[in-house]
């Protein structure tokens, strides 16, 4: 059980976890500077594989380019349709020097190096090539955060099938460096005020154009210091932070506005996927409900293998 629900103490791994955020912003700008725009920026986001991190296929000039955060071999891979392939490897160094390796890396794969320099959805943001500071490299921990992830993914891709109206990919989000699922009611939002550090109010408003119930995994960081999940709904009905959720464990953090549930408390238990499927579906049930959701044409029995969806 522990290999597949390792341990990831934020702490310990504080400063990894920190580079490794800002590592992946630097593959999503790559991609984000090359696709062309999809609805709430589902097009700059990366995907869980079996190594890592991948932005998939990125079109590039004439070819296509695939960019791999290898937490396995700790490495960074590139790969293009047309054959060519670089990489390098992961090791205690600053975002600066990253950068320039990332930089090395495209011009060897033929492919354009041209993308935005500074992160997003960091307070104080440092532009890459200016941030000299010396990150160390816990490749042990990179990797548990990796097998983490894989078993999220897992769940979360489960839990998304169950859904028959609009739904996002299970994708990370490198800004705020957590792997999410959306669900939409079908009907717009109000608004959205904006606000997010680093982050243009019309990114903001164009994710949340819409009515969600979103949910997803932090492996630590900013508001909180250690690895947890989490389920909100935009705009909040009246009574969702009220509403009761399960597991026990799981409660309504105030100054985020949204449900969190320690990482550990799903490690801890003897079946973790069935106590987090809880969490996101007695989530999703508050806001669907108290948010007047058209559930039932909504909703679908979860997929299974082989199995065509009864109609």
């Amino acid at each position: 059980m522990a290999d597949h629900w390792p341990e990831l103490p934020y702490g310990a791994w504080r400063e990894t976890c920190s580079a490794l955020h800002l590592y992946t912003q630097i593959l999503g700008k790559y991609r984000l500077a090359r696709t062309p725009w999809v609805n709430h920026s589902w097009h700059a986001t990366l995907y869980v594989n079996a190594r890592g991190f991948t932005t998939g296929l990125v079109p590039d000039k004439a070819a296509g380019v695939e960019i791999v955060l290898d937490l396995v071999g700790h490495a960074v891979t590139g790969a293009t349709t047309d054959g060519r392939t670089g990489r390098f490897d992961l090791g205690p160094m600053s975002v600066a020097a990253f950068h320039a390796r990332f930089l090395d890396l495209l011009a060897t794969l033929g492919a354009t190096t041209d993308f935005h320099g500074r992160p997003n959805e960091v307070a104080d943001p440092i532009p890459f090539a200016a941030d000299t500071a010396e990150r160390p490299y816990d490749a042990d921990a990179a990797n548990r955060f990796f097998r983490a992830c894989v078993s999220v993914e897992r769940v979360l891709a489960r839990f998304r099938t169950g859904f028959l109206g609009k739904v996002s990919p299970v994708h990370l989000f490198w800004g705020s460096f957590d792997l999410a699922v959306t669900r939409f009611s079908g009907r717009r939002a109000p608004l959205h005020p904006g606000g997010i550090p680093a982050l243009p109010d019309a990114v903001t408003c164009e994710a949340y154009s819409h009515e969600v119930s979103s949910a997803g995994f932090w492996p630590g960081g900013g508001p909180i210091d250690y690895a947890a999940f989490y389920s909100y709904a935009y705009p909040a009905p009246p009574g969702f932070a009220e509403a009761r959720v399960a597991p026990e464990a799981a409660r309504f953090d105030t100054a985020l506005g949204e449900f969190l549930l320690p990482y550990d408390a799903v490690r801890r238990a003897s079946d973790p996927e069935a106590v987090l499927t809880a969490f996101l579906e007695s989530t999703y049930h508050a806001a669907a409900d108290l948010g007047q959701w058209d559930r039932a044409s909504l909703e679908c029995a979860p997929g299974l293998p082989r199995r065509p969806r009864p109609l």
